[in-house]
This record gives structure tokens, sequence and C-alpha cells, in this order.
């Protein structure tokens, strides 16, 4: 049989017929099918076997793909047909990959069980493992791609365990020129709208009655980067979002305000800059002048890390050709 990747080849797997085989399958075989479309490869079942018929190196990956989701099934985790493109992508981007951290590495989970946050593709992947070795964590990348989610479950998951005696969420107001005298309400009225995201993402992960009671007892603050300034957070899990809107200033202030025993997380897309023309991006600046600085870690995130409806990516993707990105 020849393992030449453009010629045609033929595979048979046998799995036993039990609980993991039917997981693994999906109802009306609809993961198989997910695996025939996206490798372009003929995927037929005949009880509990598999065969798999396409060019010699699509069908190479579909039998590492379905081994490995097997594994997964037998550990009982119900595969969904997500699940099952997203493990076709990561193996698509390297074959070698081994997926059960994709699945079974969960960085938060809610109190009742049912909501579990993992990575779910490489770029997410080493963008944990870097929050987890490093103080100090850049992440700079398109919409989409988990990176203000998952340092706010890395933040949850960290308090939760007593990590850190406080979270520090914050923004900048850009859009208000930090000068947010001339829209009204009161000061809580005049911020919100620019932290919202950040509330958001915390109701997500907790209950609301809980998340209040954080805020209450400023176990969790949620608040603007000018607040920030003169301050020394210690024991502190701090995440900044939106830091591609940031002065280099304001970058070197927010830097500078960590303290003994505290985390930061820095994140932001270059590509949605609201500075005014001409100003230089904290963010840019940052990375550029920070990179290869030992105990900083610059995680870059592609198209390929966007995890939101798969439009997300093709709208990314269209931008990036268009060349205004």
């Amino acid at each position: 049989m020849s393992r030449h990747p453009d010629h045609e080849t033929t595979e048979i797997l046998s799995f036993d017929g039990n609980e993991a085989s039917r997981l693994l399958f999906g109802k009306h075989n609809e993961n198989l099918k997910i695996i025939e479309d996206s490798l372009g490869i003929g995927v037929d079942t005949r009880g509990s076997e598999v065969t798999l018929r396409g060019k010699s190196e699509k069908v190479k990956l579909a039998l590492g793909l379905l081994n490995q989701l097997h594994a997964i099934a037998e550990k009982g985790f119900p595969l969904s047909q997500h699940d099952t493109s997203r493990a076709v992508r990561i193996l698509e981007s390297d074959p070698n990959t081994e997926l059960a951290p994709y699945f079974f590495d969960k960085i938060f989970s809610s109190s009742n069980g049912k909501r579990a946050i993992i990575p779910k593709t490489p770029g997410q992947k080493a963008y944990v493992e870097a929050i987890r070795k490093y103080d100090l964590t850049f992440s700079v990348g398109p919409a989409g791609t988990g990176k203000t989610y998952l340092a706010m479950a890395m933040a949850v998951g960290a308090l939760l365990r007593k990590e850190y005696k406080r979270i520090i969420l914050t923004r900048p107001a850009v859009e208000a020129g930090e000068r947010l005298g001339f829209l009204p309400g009161d000061l809580v009225e005049k911020i919100n709208p620019y932290l919202r995201p950040l509330y958001d993402a915390l109701y997500d992960m907790v209950e609301v009655e809980k998340a209040h009671q954080w805020m209450a007892n400023g176990v969790v603050e949620v608040a603007p980067l000018a607040f920030m300034r003169g301050r020394t957070l210690n024991d502190s899990f701090i995440v900044l979002d939106e830091a591609q809107n940031t002065t280099s200033e304001q970058m070197k202030m927010f830097l500078t305000r960590m303290g003994f025993g505290s985390k930061a997380v820095v994140t932001g897309d270059i590509t949605q800059i609201d500075l005014p023309t001409g100003a230089l991006s904290g963010l840019i600046h940052a990375t550029r002048i920070l990179d290869g600085v030992p105990g900083i870690a610059i995680c870059r995130f592609s198209k390929h890390d966007v995890v939101r409806h798969p439009i997300v990516q093709l709208i990314v993707e269209a931008y990036e050709g268009s060349g205004k990105g």
C-alpha cells in the first residue's frame, strides 16, 4: 500500500461497540461526517468498523484523529460537532499534537460543574501555559481569540484557589479620552459603558450575586486605567484589556503598578486602535521593547485561534486580505 501523500489509500479501524464509539461517531454519525467533509476523504461505517478512503496524507491524519478522539470518548467526554471540528483544525496545524490537553485542561469550572473553560486552539494552550509560568503576559491578536476571556477565567480560578487576594480588571476609556466629565450621570454611570465587557465576562463565570459580593468587598475591582495611577497592587491578579488604546506613558504607568505576589495579563488587538492619529500605541511600544526580557511572555494570536462563530474567522481573513485590518 503506497504512502505517498498524493496517492489514494484505504484504512480500516475497528472499535468496540460501546458507549465510547457512540460518543465518537456522534448522533447519526455527525462527527464522522465532519471529518469526512473537513479532510475531503470518504468515511464509511459498518457497525463499529470505520473505513477511511482518500489521499494517503489525509487518511493518515484521520486515522490519528479517530484514535485520539476515541481515547478521549473512553474517558466519558461527550464529543460534539464543535469538538470534532476543533480537533480537526488542531491536527491539521500539527499532526503530532496530543489532543487530550485541549479537552481536559480545565482552566475554570463553575460551582455547579455545568461550565468548564478550556483552551481550544494551540495558540490558546500556549497562552494559558504562559500565564501559568510568567508574572507578566502580553496577548496580541484579533477579536474572538479568547484573549480577555481566558485571562479572566485564569484570574477567577486563581482567586477561588486563594492564590491571590483580589482581582483587578481595567481598561482605558479612550473613546472618552479619559475625560469623563461631559458624559451624563455620576462617576459609575460614566465609566460603566467602557467596563461592560469585563463585567459580562465575570458574570459569565460566577453567579451575579457572588460577583456583586466580591466587588462590594473589594475582592474584585473593575475600574478604568486612569484609576490605577499612583497605586501599588500587591497579591493581585491584574488584567488590562483593550491595551492597544493605551499610550506608551499609560502602559508604563500600568506596568509599574505591579507589586509583590502579583500577576498581570495585558490583552489587545493592534488592528483596533482608537488613539488619535499619530499617537503610538502603548501595547505596540511595550511588546517591542520588552520582547525577550526574562520573566515576560508575549503571545500572538492569529485568525486560526478565532473560536467565535465560524463567520468571525472569515471576517478576520477578509479584512487581512483587504490590507485595512
